[in-house]
């Protein structure tokens, strides 16, 4: 039986293993490119000099430095009323840096991993690539077996992480963590055609702890069963492995190899496994946001939004959520019949639009689900005048992580403000001031706010924190994954307080008694909060 203690340096294993996949890649590929070798040369240089010794894309080099930062083996100095960013070594810069290389193989398994998916399989290829890693990290990759919170410990911890992360995912997915093979022992025959490879990836498993073997069958362990449970936990970051095997291209190269055409399928995320780890975190949030509806739909009919609109609603899973929430746990929801819920699902992407009308038809739930930007509220608003008779300030305005994910648009008004974010930020490779990210979203919510002002805008958003206390928190926070792979996908996540200080110059102040951050400290990188008018 595992301890509150052992639960706690579990789930620090895991934030390493998604520190990983972020660190691994974008070490190795400013290694191959010799970055490395010119900051520790140069000690302490700013980033446009970087930029025009590697011919790089400012915006995504200055995302790479900041992960390094992230992982406390370089220090950013950042000056945003001048809008410049310099970067310096510390005392962890020569040996982390040194040991870069070692990050080969890991990447090399990533670009194989990236297909695990989409074959729902590991091929003969991945699995001699898969033999190799084992082999050298069982020996520790030559290095003596180091202590923890060293630097030698954070890189074989970031390279189990490459190994461990796909590969969770796709037994996940595949079935392997159903509840029949967690409760009994099983064989590699049971599960996979391929027994005596697939025997090895369990042999691996059971070196690191998550297994335990007799004869030829395997068992899990207390410590196997909690990372089984949590498999969606890596799921966001791993669906980010195009991006990640393209950072050749997208820090020196061609920025916008990963841009897709209307009516493409998504270059830089598996969108498909996007949802599914996603899914696993989304029901902490959603039970604060439940809190909300519930008092809200109890109020006097009068005093009611006349229904609910869900911006993004992806797969429509939000609007099923919340009708359930106001059918089961509210007034509103014994009065239907006289006072009919509106639910609109609104989102920019046409395929998902097909599967939110699918998947409420299934469940039997009436709602319109229509094309819309998160950008334009005012287009929004007069389709759904327009072709509905629906205002859209009538009813309640829910998302969930999605303005951090609106398409880039620079603020027609620039302020002078000088903002207080250490986020890094880019659009199609060219390097965004924090400062026009504050002022981008300040107009971008006070589109929203005339829409809002009556009942407000019930909201999840992801966040950034400081690199500087990420790095003195490794293996308390994901913060290192979230800022790689939303920075490298052109997301502007900003810190809760920030974010939350825009939100009131825009005249939507976040309600106190509906606001919660996880976790709840500094270090929170998700918030729900009701903005109101």
């Amino acid at each position: 039986m595992l301890t509150k203690k052992d639960k706690v340096q579990l789930r620090g294993t895991i934030f390493r293993h998604l520190d990983g996949i972020a660190t691994a890649t974008t070490m190795f590929s400013l290694h191959k490119k010799g970055v490395l070798e010119f900051l520790l040369k140069n000690k302490s240089i700013e980033l446009s000099k970087i930029v025009t010794a590697f011919n790089a894309n400012d915006g995504y080099l200055n995302i790479a430095l900041r992960v390094l930062c992230s992982q406390g083996w370089l220090e950013q100095n950042i000056d945003n009323k001048n809008n410049t960013v310099t970067y310096s070594t510390n005392k962890n810069s020569e040996l982390a840096f040194k040991l870069a290389y070692l990050y080969e193989d890991a990447v090399n398994l990533l670009s194989y991993a990236a297909r695990f998916p989409e074959e729902r399989n590991i091929g003969t290829d991945a699995f001699i690539v898969l033999e190799r890693i084992f082999k050298k990290y069982n020996n520790n990759y030559g290095l003596a077996t180091p202590e923890e919170n060293t630097v030698a410990y954070q890189v074989l911890k970031h390279i189990e992480g490459c190994i461990v992360a796909p590969i969770t995912v796709m037994l996940g997915v595949n079935g392997l963590f159903h509840k029949y093979f967690m409760e009994a022992s099983f064989s590699a025959e049971e599960y996979h055609k391929d027994p005596e490879s697939f025997k090895k990836i369990l042999d691996f498993l059971s070196h690191i702890g998550w297994f335990k073997k007799k004869n030829r069958n395997y068992q899990f362990t207390d410590e196997g069963l909690f990372f089984a449970k949590r498999a969606s936990a890596y799921g966001v970051t791993v669906s980010y492995l195009p991006t990640f095997l393209q950072l050749d291209e997208l820090l020196f190269g061609n920025p916008l190899v990963l841009k897709s055409e209307e009516g493409e399928t998504e270059k830089h995320v598996d969108r498909e496994m996007n949802v599914w780890g996603s899914g696993g975190a989304h029901s902490t949030y959603f039970k604060v946001i439940d809190q909300v509806i519930i008092k809200l739909f109890n109020k006097p009919i009068d005093e009611q939004p006349k229904g609910i609109l869900d911006m993004g609603c992806g797969n429509g899973a939000f609007i099923q959520h919340i009708f359930d929430v106001i059918e089961h746990q509210t007034l509103r929801g014994k009065m239907l019949e006289e006072h009919p819920l509106l639910l609109v699902g609104a989102d920019f992407n046409k395929a998902a639009l097909k599967v939110t009308r699918a998947n409420l038809i299934k469940a039997d739930i009436w709602a319109k689900v229509i094309w819309g930007d998160i950008g334009r509220p005012d287009l929004l608003a007069n389709d759904l005048r327009e072709d509905y008779n629906i205002e859209l300030k009538d009813l309640l305005n829910v998302r969930t992580f999605l303005d951090h994910n609106r398409i880039w648009e620079a603020p027609k008004n620039p302020t002078k403000r000088i903002s207080n974010s250490s986020g890094a930020f880019a659009y199609k490779g060219k390097r965004i001031s924090n400062n026009l990210v504050e002022d981008s979203l300040l107009e971008h919510l006070q589109k929203w706010k005339p829409y809002v002002e009556q009942f407000g805008l019930l909201i999840i958003e992801l966040h950034t924190i400081n690199p500087e206390l990420t790095s003195k928190n490794i293996s308390k926070t994901a913060a290192t994954a979230y800022d790689a792979t939303h920075g490298y996908s052109d997301q502007y996540i900003l810190e809760v307080a920030v974010f939350n200080k825009i939100a009131e110059e825009a005249g939507l102040k976040p309600d106190s008694n509906h606001f919660s951050r996880f976790p709840d400290s500094d270090l929170a990188t998700v918030s729900v909060n009701l903005l109101k008018g």
